[in-house]
């Protein structure tokens, strides 16, 4: 196998010297004309008159002046829910063949996003782009030979009328191309198991049979399936069930808060790839090994606007105010956090994913995310992003030398005033809440000044409780389901934290 591993690493590094290197501007600038031009017949191209955007001598100017800024709930209630209908052209041509089912971060309703055709083939050339990004990575040649372990949703999509639905990731790997197949494992009919438990415990029974050079997935998810796979096997790490296992490719979350706990999993280190794949469409991914940033996908589907975060651009339920202003990617600065907005081949219009990012190398197109803008904590001006949420998280795993792989917290009014209300989850902290507490509280003054100013008003102070990580997935099987791309909301509002809160106790 290791000649088949030359001849595969030697084909990505012959394509990554042979691909031009994209200028991201002049690339983003090419995908809003292709957009505009493609949809210009639609019912929303019309509406928009999209055919005088394309006349237009600064087209990107005059786009973000004319259409409004859509979040799920708007594009859904005025476009497309007339292609539930059966209408067609609607706000992309013809009809999507496929719906993502998302229930986010956010609620227990899945909401239903359109995924075209062209979308589909948008994700399969970004995940090219990635595979040959892995030339930039110091890998041997044997790792092109090994067999990649998938652990994303069910591919067992549902037919309705003229369409299939499913998540995102079974939807991307039911349409995996045919040359990757003898890679993919768990293979197609343990992928199509709908009950998340059965197929870990599938996946977990056959692992031996597999040898598994990379892992691609959520975080907290691959965890529980490489611990499956441990306590079947009595093994003490899961190099010693896999160990050609090299790469992980992780998504959907930071990895950062997971990254002890993962880590302790493993029986030596390997190379973590960050990714972002949303329902939305293949967003960035990490290109290169000097830096754990993603690159935006510029040149494929997607075109980008990005709106200061500014709390007075933020409606209470996250979605932006109508006056919000947008850039475009040749006008960001480093350091600073926006809301990332996206128009795309299936049909979404700038549209607000929900998300923050940041950039750290604005000639790179190179970002991260920050958090989301439903996730601010922000009451009596602790001003704190879920980026600052995991740092902490990360200061505790190393002031108490414990793993925390898990948390959630509330801004919650107590009898004497506001706390911050944190659920930590771990197996191995043995501290009292009182003392995290205290030294929590220590740290979020010392990295940020906002948190500090608002300590010395209205906030005042921290409560943690320390629970097991796997109330968290309970968690999240009792209110969406395990696996697939299901993440753990990290702030909660108060009526969810209730609920939170009476699932723990009860």
């Amino acid at each position: 196998m290791e000649i088949l591993g030359n001849i595969i690493k030697g084909a990505i590094h012959l394509k990554d010297s042979l691909t031009p290197e994209v200028n991201p501007i002049e690339a983003q600038e090419r995908v809003l004309i292709h957009l505009l031009e493609t949809a210009k017949a639609t019912q929303f191209g019309k509406a928009y008159q999209f055919e005088r955007l394309l006349e237009s001598k600064t087209i990107a100017k005059d786009f973000a002046s004319t259409i409004p800024y859509f979040d799920y709930n708007t594009i859904s209630e005025q476009w497309w829910n007339k292609l539930h209908q059966g209408e067609q052209d609607v706000t992309w041509p013809g009809a999507p063949s496929y719906y993502a089912l998302s229930s986010g971060t956010t609620g227990k309703t899945s909401k239903r996003i359109p995924v075209t055709d062209a979308m589909i083939a948008a994700i399969r050339e970004a995940g090219i782009q990635q595979v040959t990004a892995l030339s930039s990575f110091d890998l041997p040649a044997d790792f092109f030979s090994k067999e990649v372990m998938m652990l994303g949703s069910s591919t067992n999509l549902t037919e309705k009328e003229n369409h299939l639905e499913g998540e995102i990731s079974g939807i991307s790997a039911s349409n995996i191309p045919f040359w990757f197949k003898g890679y993919y494992k768990p293979g197609e009919d343990i992928a199509k198991i709908d009950d998340w438990d059965t197929r870990v415990a599938t996946i977990a029974k056959r692992a031996k049979e597999w040898d598994i050079g990379a892992l691609s997935g959520i975080p907290s998810w691959m965890e529980l399936m490489m611990k499956a796979v441990i306590d079947y096997h009595n093994a003490n790490h899961i190099h010693e069930i896999w160990p050609n296992l090299q790469v992980y490719t992780s998504g959907g979350v930071a990895f950062g808060p997971y990254e002890k706990s993962f880590n302790a999993l493993l029986g030596h280190p390997i190379t973590v790839i960050d990714t972002y794949l949303a329902s939305e469409g293949f967003i960035a991914f990490q290109s290169r090994p000097e830096t754990d940033a993603m690159q935006l996908v510029t040149n494929n589907g997607i075109y980008f606007e990005f709106v200061p975060f500014h709390p007075d651009y933020i409606k209470p339920d996250g979605s932006l105010v109508d006056h919000a202003p947008s850039i475009t990617l040749k006008d960001v600065a480093l350091d600073q956090d926006y809301v990332l907005i996206m128009s795309t081949v299936s049909g979404a219009w700038r549209y607000l994913i929900g998300d923050t990012i940041a950039f750290t190398n604005v000639e790179r197109a190179e970002i991260k995310i920050t958090g989301r803008t439903k996730f601010f904590l922000n009451t009596v001006g602790s001003q704190l992003s879920v980026n600052k949420l995991d740092d902490a998280i990360r200061f505790l795993e190393e002031e108490f030398s414990t793993t925390i792989p898990e948390y959630t917290l509330c801004a919650k009014r107590f009898d004497d005033g506001f706390y911050h209300s944190w659920y930590l989850g771990s197996d191995t902290l043995q501290a009292d809440g009182e003392t995290i507490a205290e030294a929590l509280d220590k740290y979020l003054k010392s990295a940020n000044k906002n948190y500090k100013v608002a300590r010395g008003k209205a906030l005042e102070g921290v409560k943690v409780h320390v629970v097991r990580p796997d109330v968290f997935h309970d968690w999240n099987g009792a209110n969406k389901k395990k696996g697939g791309q299901v993440k753990m909301e990290r702030v909660m509002g108060e009526d969810k934290f209730k609920e939170w809160e009476a699932f723990v106790s009860a």
